[in-house]
């Protein structure tokens, strides 16, 4: 710490952290959530990484029609939290409801292990980030569901 020219001392402020955005759908078809299993065996929502100069709107939108197929609508934004996907590595996931635009079938890109349909009474048994629960939560609570 140095002082200003009155003699106060300086704070120096600490950089501010750089993680990776990843924005997430919360999509519901036929009154279950869609989940994908990614590399750690844990369910997650469809999305990923937000690319440089791209908007998290346009990013999930992407993303979802890469993943399962399927246009949607992107809706209301739902939560925003740190996840530590390693020890020594965080994400922040941006999650945001979202609705499919046509009756699709959906299918599995090759980014996941499995893809599956859960009943909101199913997710508690399912090995996931708590913060995927919650904003499942609030968007079936939204939806009526």
């Amino acid at each position: 710490m140095g002082q200003d020219p009155t003699g106060s001392r300086l704070h120096v402020a600490e950089p501010a952290p750089l993680w990776p955005v990843s924005v997430k759908g919360v999509l519901f078809i036929g009154g279950e959530v869609v989940l994908l299993k990614n590399e750690r065996d844990e369910w997650e929502l469809p999305g990923g990484r937000l690319e440089a100069g791209e908007d998290p709107v346009s990013c999930l939108g992407r993303e979802i029609a890469e993943e399962l197929g399927v246009a949607v609508r992107v809706a209301d934004l739902i939560d925003c939290w740190r996840y530590p996907v390693l020890p020594d590595r965080e994400v922040l996931i941006v999650t945001y409801g979202v609705e499919p635009l046509l009756r699709a079938d959906l299918h599995l890109s090759h980014e996941h292990k499995a893809l599956g349909c859960f009943p909101l009474g199913g997710i508690d048994a399912l090995r996931m980030p708590d913060g995927y629960r919650r904003s499942i939560r609030h968007w079936a609570a939204g939806c009526g569901l």
